[in-house]
């Protein structure tokens, strides 16, 4: 793959996976308005395993909370009760989307994988984060987070295994419509995504290793080193914002893309 393209689709990656903007869908469209082959899948994941290593950096306080809450030791019971809560939701809010999407990467993955789908679904999630963040109260931080809550923002997780729709965007619309605040909706977002993005870039690892192919794996490696100091600071630049703006202008970004798309696709192409 060309050094540009990689350059591309990890700076894509990196601002747009923790963003409610669907990174996936920002994906499929690169080679739609570049003209450049599909990256595939495994690249995809290389550039999310990045995102990972970004969020797991990030969050080493909540994460080496959920560390000492599961194997004890001399720390206060209370603080050790909410870091096993907190590993224990993450982990439920999982089972959904591995589940659906081992389904999906089984029956074809490549079947989503196409610019009318990604435009429709952006524009459509779109107006569900919008009515989700005007409608929700900001009552509840992630220390408030039940078992059902988790497991109703991890159902909504599922819709993100349709590109276009956005990870972060429909669990955090999800968060919004239980009364979370914008930052703590965002803030379990990316906690969720540790497992998931995980198991997907265990399963594209696999791929990478049976082919076997040093070029295919060098550049997989330089997008996920890439990918991850992207979305470092996208990470700590989307927290900041959250805490004075709504998710307004991520709606209206998500029309005017879809829109274009949509008009591209219907009118111009």
């Amino acid at each position: 793959m060309p050094f540009l393209h990689i350059v591309v689709i990890t700076i894509i990656q990196g601002i747009t996976e923790f963003l409610p903007v669907s990174s996936s869908g920002h994906l499929v469209l690169v080679p739609f308005v570049t003209g450049w082959q599909d990256q595939g899948l495994v690249m995809d994941v290389a550039v999310h395993v990045g995102t990972l290593a970004a969020v797991l950096v990030y969050f080493w306080r909540d994460l080496g909370q959920i560390v000492l809450g599961w194997i004890g030791g001399r720390w206060r019971r209370r603080d050790r009760r909410l870091g096993r809560a907190l590993g224990f939701y993450v982990l439920v809010s999982a089972i959904p989307v591995i589940l659906a999407g081992g389904a999906i990467y089984v029956l074809g993955h490549e079947m989503l994988r196409n610019p009318e789908v990604v435009a429709w679904a952006t524009i459509a999630f779109g107006i569900l984060l919008y009515f989700a963040d005007r409608i929700g109260l900001t009552v509840r931080e992630v220390e408030h987070m039940t078992l059902g809550h988790a497991f109703f923002i991890g159902l909504a997780q599922v819709l993100a295994l349709i590109p276009g729709a956005s990870r972060s965007g429909v669990t955090m619309t999800a968060a919004r419509w239980l009364g979370y605040e914008r930052p703590a909706a965002a803030r379990f977002a990316m906690l969720m995504s540790i497992p998931v993005i995980a198991a997907s870039g265990a399963v594209a690892g696999y791929e990478v290793w049976q082919q076997g192919d040093p070029i295919v794996t060098g550049s997989a490696a330089l997008a996920a080193a890439l990918s991850f100091v992207v979305a470092l600071i996208a990470i700590a630049l989307l927290l900041a914002l959250l805490r004075r703006v709504s998710f307004t202008p991520f709606v209206i970004y998500r029309l005017l893309l879809g829109g274009a798309v949509l008009v591209w696709l219907y009118y111009v192409a």
